[in-house]
């Protein structure tokens, strides 16, 4: 067995590394912000990471869309800015479904531009009473001799007002399907979302009677439930990365901190509790590391077939970062509560993490489900 990472995923490790450094100025701005940053917006397009979201054939980095280079990537982002980790990870959880079930018309007109980062994709799914239940969904699509009509609401869709597309999850008869919705269409408009903890690109939308030509859909109608698994497949797993880094970050700050703050006559680091803490949140750090870093190479040859490993990494690095930030910000007593410190932000974007792209309790319900199929 190898647990060394190769050239090519070395490499993409520093190109990730050069651009966080190149915005670490505006990182905290970029942070607060609910809309899209425009020098973030750029720094990403120079860099070309977005590039490993789509094929080689549409301008992509790979061959096919590789969920290690992704995993890996993110984990440097979020190390630096929750809002470039975003943005970058919504470029392929907006557009996978183009990817795997896109007309060659569609892929032509979005993956190189997605690629380039010249459009933001958006994926909504989550309505106002259908969150991980996504069966409950109200929004419908309805085909007639003039095209499909698409009528209903999304809550909390990450980009929306900033994506130039969104795909779009609603009921069709007795199945469910996805369709792609240029963000200018005639009868979207965008409400804005109540603000978050750590601030997001976020918003509301909603569509009253948009026509849409029969091209729109993605893949077979009804079929929309397995391309909204074939993306989780790929991407849930990069969570898990994300969450790591920031587990990571926050435990170098605590270090720094614990190092030069003297109590008792000696550095907090040397005081028997903290340094029990640090040590736990070291270990565990890196047991979440190894754990994604296999669920993301998994990934890489049959993803649906490696879906529960990837939730398994997902529940494990986000209570992971929890754990650690929380010790982080009680080892550093009273100035890990400073509004604006690092630690501070840090502490209100790890939460959001145990949430979204499966919460830790209906990944759990998966884990299990799949436990007791497979174990005689």
């Amino acid at each position: 067995m190898n647990f060394s990472l190769d050239e090519k995923y070395l490499s993409i490790q520093q190109v990730a590394r050069d651009l966080c450094q190149s915005i670490a100025h505006i990182a905290d701005e970029a942070d607060e912000s609910s809309v899209v940053h425009p020098e973030i917006h750029a720094a990403l397009k120079y860099s070309e990471l977005s590039r490993m979201m789509v094929p080689a054939e549409y301008g992509g980095s790979f061959e096919k869309v590789d969920p290690l280079a992704i995993c890996l990537t993110r984990e440097v982002m979020m190390a630096t800015s929750c809002h470039l980790d975003s943005l970058f990870a919504l470029q392929g959880i907006g557009s996978y479904a183009i990817t795997v079930a896109g007309s060659p018309e569609q892929r032509e007109q979005w993956l190189p531009k997605i690629a380039s980062a010249e459009a933001l994709a958006g994926l909504a799914l989550t309505e106002e009473d259908a969150g991980s239940d996504l069966k409950n969904v109200s929004t419908t699509i309805v085909a007639g001799p003039e095209g499909l009509r698409l009528n209903g609401s999304k809550a909390f869709i990450s980009n929306a007002g900033s994506a130039d597309f969104y795909e779009v999850f609603a009921k069709e008869g007795d199945g469910f399907s996805l369709i792609l919705v240029p963000a200018d269409a005639e009868g979207v408009s965008i409400i804005p979302a109540p603000e978050l903890i750590a601030p997001h690109v976020l918003g509301d939308l909603h569509f009253d009677n948009v026509l849409l030509p029969e091209s729109a859909r993605l893949g077979e109608p009804g079929k929309g439930l397995d391309l909204v698994l074939a993306t989780l497949a790929v991407f849930r797993v990069s969570v898990a990365g994300a969450a790591v880094g920031l587990a990571q970050a926050a435990l170098e700050e605590a270090v720094r901190h614990t190092r030069t703050r003297e109590q008792f006559g000696r550095p907090l680091a040397r005081l028997g509790p903290v340094a029990q803490m640090l040590a736990d949140s070291w270990t565990e750090i890196e047991m979440a590391r190894l754990l994604t870093y296999r669920a993301a190479s998994m990934a890489k040859d049959d993803p649906a077939a490696t879906l529960q490993q990837s939730s398994m990494a997902k529940l494990a690095a986000s209570e992971t970062a929890s754990r650690v930030v929380d010790r982080c910000v009680q080892v550093m007593g009273r100035f890990g509560l400073v509004r604006g410190s690092k630690i501070e932000k840090f502490y209100r974007q790890a939460r959001p993490m145990r949430i979204y792209e499966g919460s830790s309790e209906v990944l759990r319900l998966g884990i299990a489900r799949e436990l007791t199929q497979i174990v005689p």
